[in-house]
C-alpha cells in the first residue's frame, strides 16, 4: 500500500514542484474524496491524472482497517521527516511509545465502553488514533476523540489521517495553553513539546507558570490536560526523564498534589532512544474527585528492552498487580 501511495505523491510533487508534505496532503485529500484527482490550471496534466487514476484503483483493492491505514500514513510521515528535512516539532510519536501508552491506559481506565479521549498537542494524530486504535483492539471500547494544535500543516496532516481512518475525531485549529472548546474527558495524552511559552500574558492565571521569565510550556500544558478530564479521568504524558529535576519542579510537584494523585512514573525503554538526553518517561496522573485517591504505592520502573518478550510480559504482568492492589477501588 505504502509503495502504491508513494508513486502518487512522487507524481504529485513533481506536477506541483512542491515539498514532499504539500504532495502528500494533495494525495490523501484525493483518497479522502473517493480517488478523484484535483486539477487547478490544468495541473497535473492529462498523463499525470492518468498515472493517478490507476493507482487510487489499486489502492481501492487493498483490504484495509484504520490501523492499517494510520500506518501509511505513519510509514508517509516518516519519509515527510527525510525528505523536507523537517524540524523536531514536526516529527511523529513513534509506534513503540503509542503501543505502550495504550497497553497501559488499558489496564488503569475504568471498565466502561465508550471513552472520550483529547490530545492537546495532536500533531499528525498518530499518537491519538494509535491510541484509540489499541484501546478498540483490546478492549472493544468505542472511542471519540479530540486533537488541538496551532500548525496549520500538522492539523491539516491530522485531518486527512482521521477522515481516512474513519475516525470519529474533532480537531481545532488553536494554541492549546488558551481556554478551549472541548468537554471534559476520561483521558487525555501527550507526547509533550519541551521548552519555553512565550507569550507571558496568556499564562497569568496557570499556577505552574514561572515566577520570573518565560514558563515551561510542558508544565502548562498539563496543567491544562487537567482541566479538561472528568473528575477521576486520567493524564498519560510523555515528559523529559529529568521532569522533576529543573528549577521549575517544585512548583509543578506542589500544583500537582493540589488537583491530582501522582500514580506512576515509568521510564520508556532506553533503546528506543539515540540521545539518552533525549529519553522520556510516561507520567500518569489522575484527576482529584469521584473515586479517585492517593495509591499506597506509586507505579515507578523502566520498561525492559521489547527484544525480550519474557522480561517484558512479566513486567506488564506486575503492571496488571499494581492495578488490582492499588487502583481497584477507582475501577
Amino acid at each position: 500500500m505504502f509503495q502504491t501511495f508513494d508513486q502518487a505523491t512522487e507524481i504529485l510533487q513533481a506536477a506541483l514542484g512542491s515539498s514532499y508534505l504539500d504532495a502528500f496532503l494533495e494525495n490523501a485529500e484525493n483518497l479522502v474524496d473517493g480517488g478523484q484527482v484535483r486539477v487547478e490550471d490544468g495541473i497535473p496534466n492529462e498523463t499525470d491524472q492518468a498515472k493517478l487514476v490507476h493507482l487510487y484503483q489499486q489502492l481501492a483493492e487493498f483490504k484495509f482497517n484504520p490501523e492499517t491505514m494510520r500506518q501509511l500514513i505513519q510509514l508517509s510521515m516518516l519519509k515527510v521527516t527525510r525528505k523536507d528535512q523537517l524540524p523536531s516539532n514536526y516529527q511523529i510519536t513513534p509506534d513503540t511509545i503509542g503501543m505502550l501508552m495504550a497497553a497501559l491506559a488499558s489496564r488503569i481506565l475504568p471498565e466502561q465502553e465508550t471513552l472520550s479521549i483529547l490530545d492537546p498537542v495532536v500533531g499528525s494524530a498518530n499518537l491519538l488514533t494509535t491510541m484509540m486504535n489499541q484501546l478498540q483492539a483490546l478492549n472493544g471500547r468505542s472511542t471519540t476523540g479530540f486533537g488541538i494544535d496551532n500548525d496549520d500543516l500538522m492539523l491539516a496532516t491530522a485531518s486527512v489521517n482521521v477522515a481516512l481512518q474513519k475516525a470519529d475525531v474533532d480537531l481545532f485549529h488553536q494554541d492549546a495553553i488558551l481556554d478551549l472548546a472541548v468537554p471534559q474527558v476520561d483521558l487525555v495524552v501527550a507526547d509533550l513539546p519541551v521548552g519555553y511559552y512565550p507569550l507571558d500574558d496568556n499564562t497569568k492565571n496557570y499556577r505552574t507558570r514561572a515566577k520570573e521569565g518565560h514558563s515551561f510550556v510542558h508544565h502548562l500544558l498539563i496543567e491544562q490536560s487537567m482541566n479538561y478530564l472528568k473528575p477521576g479521568g486520567f493524564g498519560m504524558f510523555l515528559v523529559p526523564q529529568a521532569l522533576f529535576q529543573s528549577d521549575e519542579a517544585q512548583g509543578l510537584v506542589e500544583w500537582i498534589q493540589s488537583v491530582a494523585h501522582m500514580q506512576g512514573l515509568l521510564n520508556l525503554p532506553t533503546e528506543i532512544f539515540a540521545n539518552q538526553q533525549a529519553a522520556k518517561s510516561i507520567l500518569l496522573l489522575q484527576r482529584q474527585g469521584a473515586s479517585a485517591h492517593q495509591v499506597p504505592q506509586v507505579l515507578l520502573g523502566t520498561f525492559p528492552t521489547l527484544k525480550d518478550p519474557k522480561e517484558f510480559t512479566a513486567f506488564m504482568q506486575k503492571i496488571d498487580q499494581w492495578v488490582a492492589t492499588n487502583l481497584q477501588s477507582t475501577k
